[in-house]
């Protein structure tokens, strides 16, 4: 019979790999989480970012960046237009063509929506394997910046059409970060240190008693 303790593990296990899952889906296939003006244009999902700026960085080869891009190219090719784009086009789709010529201001501006972007991403690959704090970092990053020009005003943006905005999916990929952190409060207590206990020095008047 299962003890209250493995049953309440379990269930937390449970819900860290679902919350990863969750998250998983979203960065890949690419929902709408925010709308940021980038190198790209005007991105509305980490892929986006972090592929705009892979592209321009000559960091990864062509092809993986394209490998990351098509799964969600494919969803949303199903959804508007019931066809599945061409990987040769793939890059011109998301106006990664000319993004080497395109001015590195906008990204710069926005470290850390980038930031946020890069470890989004790496952090919904790993946590299929392995959930961890990584998407939660990330997740955290992009919020500061979107709320940091929101509400701040940082960088300060004249164009109406380039405002930025935030989806209601981002509550739940802000919710599915934070899940998806397995944080074992026993195994931290058992591995924290002992506190040593103090002992009265031998001129004082504690020991003089003894």
């Amino acid at each position: 019979m299962a003890t209250p303790s493995s049953s309440s593990r379990g269930w937390t296990s449970n819900i860290t790999s679902i919350a990863a899952c969750v998250y998983f889906f979203l960065i890949i296939l690419q929902i709408p989480i925010f709308r940021v003006p980038c190198r790209a244009g005007m991105c509305l999902t980490p892929i986006h970012v972090t592929s705009s700026q892979l592209i321009a960085s000559e960091i990864f080869p062509v092809a993986a960046v394209k490998a990351l891009l098509y799964p969600g190219a494919i969803v949303n090719g199903l959804l508007t237009n019931r066809t599945v784009p061409s990987w040769e086009n793939l890059l011109s789709t998301y106006n990664l063509t000319s993004i080497k010529e395109a001015s590195a201001v906008t990204d710069l501006q926005r470290l850390e929506v980038l930031a946020g972007s890069y470890f989004s991403v790496a952090g919904a690959l790993v946590g299929i394997l392995r959930p961890g704090r990584m998407s939660m970092f990330g997740t955290l990053l992009i919020l500061w910046g979107l709320i940091k020009e929101g509400i701040l005003g940082k960088p300060v943006n004249t164009d109406p059409t380039k405002v930025v905005y935030v989806y209601p999916t981002m509550l739940i990929a802000v919710l599915c970060a934070f899940s998806a952190v397995k944080y074992d409060v026993k195994k931290a207590m058992r591995n924290s240190p002992a506190r040593p206990i103090a002992k009265p020095m031998p001129s004082s008047s504690k020991a003089k008693l003894r």
